[in-house]
């Protein structure tokens, strides 16, 4: 059995993907399910959070997310029987979070919807509670994660507003139906995403943001990466009165002045961590596929690659350099 494996140097810099061969597969427990995998995601690994969270590993497996066929069952596993089509995700913990496919629902869209899908719907529905009517501010709007978010955001009777970091970018948002209420290109560094906003909701400012990162410092003192991100004051200004802030930046500060002006709107901000699954986020990972087979929304995919080709993949993943969902198809 051949496996694509993580390994990061003892000096927590230089990160690598190797191919590794297996055996055999361990011997089925009363608690395991053997999974026959007919496709997987390929995401971007937390090197910071697993030494957090002390869980470095010599090897750590890549491809976390994904969809196959249950081909055996332990003595106290009575949820699944063989042959079920099943998703779910290992997350970095011990535990496993499986949910019964929809028939209809396509291998490789079933993989790759299941991380921004649930980042999404959690984003959404239980961090900033959206309901029609609500402006929402959606960063990166033709990211996977984006692209998802605009669709259920639309589905819940939002108005959508994002961004775009190209022209390219652009005319992709624009061509979206129902269509994006505004489409803010950041590219060229003279729209200001605050003045965009603000105008478009009359100075009131937007109900939800969901950025995509954002920056703390000056331009000068940011990384290349993050130079089109907007900054955090950016945000906390855009925000409307009782607005919720849903972020993915890990390491936020918010000085004196910042919280003082977000309590002054009775802003809240919520933190986005894929990582932290729960029973939950097996009820979103429900809903998520439940939507999918619906045709609610349609995951932002490439074109799906066989396992001898994932390692140059990941290593583009990585490097947070790809723009669609990268899928293994077994």
């Amino acid at each position: 059995m051949k496996g694509l494996y993580f390994q990061q140097s003892s000096t927590n810099e230089e990160i690598t993907f190797v191919f590794q061969e297996r055996e055999s597969l361990p011997v089925i427990e009363d608690n395991f399910v053997k999974l026959q995998v007919k496709a997987c995601a390929l995401s971007q690994i937390n090197t910071k959070l697993l030494v957090e969270m002390k869980m470095e590993k010599d090897f750590f497996p890549v491809g976390r997310e994904v969809a196959g066929i249950v081909l055996d069952v332990g003595n106290k596993v009575s949820f699944f029987q063989p042959d079920d089509e099943v998703v779910g995700k290992f997350p970095i913990s011990n535990h496993v979070f499986y949910f019964h496919k929809p028939a209809k629902v396509p291998w490789t869209e079933a993989a790759g919807t299941i991380r921004d899908g649930v980042r999404a719907y959690t984003a959404l529905h239980y961090l900033s509670h959206l309901s029609p009517g609500k402006s929402v501010l959606i960063m990166d709007g033709v990211s996977a994660f984006g692209t998802i978010a605009i669709q259920l955001a639309h589905h819940r009777g939002a108005k959508v507003i994002s961004t775009a970091h190209s022209l390219e970018d652009k005319q992709s948002l624009e061509k979206l139906r129902p269509s994006i209420a505004r489409v803010i290109d950041v590219s060229n560094g003279k729209v200001h995403v605050v003045e965009g906003c603000l105008e478009e909701t009359g100075g009131l400012g937007v109900d939800i943001v969901l950025d995509a990162g954002v920056r703390l410092y000056s331009k000068d003192d940011e990384p290349a990466v993050k130079l089109q991100l907007p900054h955090k004051h950016d945000i906390i200004a855009l925000l409307g009165v009782g607005g919720r802030w849903v972020t993915t930046e890990e390491n936020l500060q918010l000085d004196p002045p910042d919280s003082h002006c977000l309590f002054l709107k009775g802003a809240t901000v919520a933190f986005l961590n894929d990582e932290v699954w729960n029973l939950a986020n097996l009820r979103i990972l429900k809903d998520v596929m439940e939507k999918l087979s619906a045709g609610v929304f349609r995951p932002q995919l490439d074109e799906p690659i066989p396992l001898y080709e994932a390692k140059v993949s990941m290593e583009v993943v990585q490097k947070n350099q790809e723009r669609k969902k990268q899928v293994v198809q077994f």
